[in-house]
């Protein structure tokens, strides 16, 4: 039997390069996509290098379209009308701790007044982490929903309290998990409102991106004090100090009610194209973050853990400070020299809205800081003296709120929003947040030590010691991000990565894409070849 022989096929030396080079190329790549589709990454998303990423951002990060551009404004007005719920639901106690002191003073004790306050807090510190690793893993909207629903369920059941067969601890033990339910809302709707609202505001209002992102955050969370106390006083005035139990119970509900107003657009929302463009849900390089960041990370959450920790028992302790100053105790007199201090708090927001373009972000926050230092110590040293005239001490009092709203107020939530890359901002935001309401736990667990073991006048002169260690913090640790557009940071960002050989999938749907500069660098030499 006779052998066939095989036909001899001739290929040029260029070409067997080629050829040769092709294959191996082509072997390398797959087994790339392989380790991919094993890691979760999807097949058909194209390939992204820190420089295309870069033209890409930049040159679509400002070009909105109708529906993007409505969407936008939207989002910055429902980050408005969501954070004054939380405002709300942190000054609620104000007044509550009146008046569970008159309808139950044995039974309230500063020990289960505590526990009831804190119990928002521990909340909010949960939310505030995990909402902040939602809002960047799994989406901005999933994250706002998620928040708005818990703030609705735990407003529900703070309303409806009851103890078993009426007993009043039953009943503090069942506002201390309905409030902590709330917390976990109430935490959540920081990063989630806040870093959609900053994203949105680089979008539609670059050179106002400081003033318009205080006026929705900063601004309602502290207009949620003079409406807690104004809700407070319309409902006493209306069910007479006979019926203490409806008015709180009344109180409790509105809480219900205010964070439905945008339920609805937040399940219509679009994400921002920063976001977008930016996202990284999978394989988050967090030791590349904290190696970038950690200075900030300082920063952010050292100066807010002493902005809360002064800021947070004065607020829900105040109500008790001006009914002990108030020497008959009522609580409409109470109430409403509560409302005064709220309003003279406010202007601080504005005064802070202006100055951050014009002195700067750091600066601002500074300047707030020190004047912790001024009143703090103007009230604390003459605490004696001036609590018998009752209009000075108030005023001096709100003074002190307005500064710390003027400075750390407005800048740390700015500041947080502007500090970290898109893919991080939330769970950096969070994180930071975080740490400012455990500064908040730690002063409410301390605020009645304090009183009865130093004197009441330590409040004030541990404020002034707080003012003086933020302004080292934030001299040394916050960055000034003003008129810094958010897309040249995530820029610097993904070639940071790029830099430090990190490879994975960035953005979300349509703008999705497989970040993985050097896979194609040397993809592109071996074509050159």
């Amino acid at each position: 039997m006779k052998m066939r022989r095989r036909p001899f096929i001739y290929l040029p030396p260029a070409c067997y390069l080629s050829s040769t080079l092709g294959m191996s190329n082509e072997k390398d790549v797959n087994s790339v996509d392989e380790k991919e589709t094993k890691a979760g990454v999807s097949d058909d998303i194209r390939n992204l290098t820190a420089r295309t990423h870069a033209a890409e951002l930049k040159a679509t990060a400002h070009d909105l379209n109708k529906k993007e551009s409505l969407s936008a404004y939207f989002t910055i007005l429902a980050a408005g009308f969501g954070l004054i719920s939380d405002g709300y639901q942190n000054n609620l106690m104000t007044m509550s701790n009146v008046i569970f002191k008159q309808l139950y003073p044995k039974d309230y004790t500063s020990t289960v007044s505590t526990r009831v306050s804190n119990a928002l807090l521990v909340g909010a510190v949960l939310g505030q982490v995990s909402v902040g690793l939602i809002c960047d893993r799994v989406g901005r909207k999933v994250a706002l929903v998620t928040t708005t629903l818990m703030i609705v369920i735990g407003a529900t059941l703070g309303t409806a309290a009851h103890g078993a067969h009426g007993s009043a601890q039953g009943l503090f033990w069942f506002l201390t998990f309905a409030r902590g339910i709330t917390g976990v809302g109430v935490g959540g709707e920081y990063p989630a409102s806040s870093t959609s609202a900053s994203e949105a505001a680089n979008e539609t209002a670059l050179n106002n991106r400081g003033p318009v992102f205080i006026m929705v955050t900063n601004f309602v969370l502290s207009f949620g004090g003079p409406l807690a106390v104004s809700v407070f006083l319309i409902v006493l005035s209306a069910a007479g100090e006979s019926h203490l139990e409806t008015v709180w119970r009344v109180c409790f509900g509105v809480g219900i009610m205010l964070p439905l107003t945008v339920f609805f657009f937040r399940l219509r929302m679009l994400s921002s194209k920063l976001y977008r463009k930016g996202a990284i849900k999978r394989r988050v390089p967090y030791k590349l973050v904290f190696k970038r960041y950690w200075r900030e990370l300082i920063g952010t959450c050292g100066a807010w853990f002493l902005y809360d920790f002064v800021t947070f028992p004065n607020g829900v302790f105040s109500g008790t400070i001006i009914s002990s100053v108030i020497h008959n105790g009522d609580i409409k007199k109470t109430a409403e020299w509560q409302l005064l201090l709220g309003v003279i708090a406010l202007p601080g927001v504005f005064v802070g809205a202006y100055l951050c373009d014009r002195l700067g972000r750091r600066n601002t926050m500074m300047l707030g800081f020190s004047g912790y230092l001024l009143f703090g110590l103007i009230i604390g040293l003459a605490y004696d003296k001036i609590t018998k005239i009752i209009p000075l001490f108030i005023i001096f009092y709100g003074l002190m709120q307005s500064v710390g709203n003027m400075g750390p107020g407005d800048m740390l939530g700015l500041t947080s929003s502007e500090s970290y890359a898109t893919p991080i901002r939330g769970t950096c935001y969070g994180l930071s947040a975080a740490i400012g309401k455990t500064g908040a736990a730690v002063g409410t667990q301390a605020f009645t030590p304090i009183q009865n073991n130093l004197g009441k006048q330590w409040t004030f002169i541990i404020a002034a010691i707080c003012g003086v260690t933020g302004v080292l913090v934030t001299y040394f640790c916050v960055p000034d991000m003003t008129g810094v557009d958010l897309a040249d940071e995530d820029v610097k960002f993904m070639k940071y990565l790029a830099d430090n050989g990190w490879e994975g999938e960035v953005g979300e749907d349509d703008e999705k894409g497989m970040f993985a500069d050097r896979r194609v660098a040397e993809a592109g030499s071996a074509e050159g070849l």
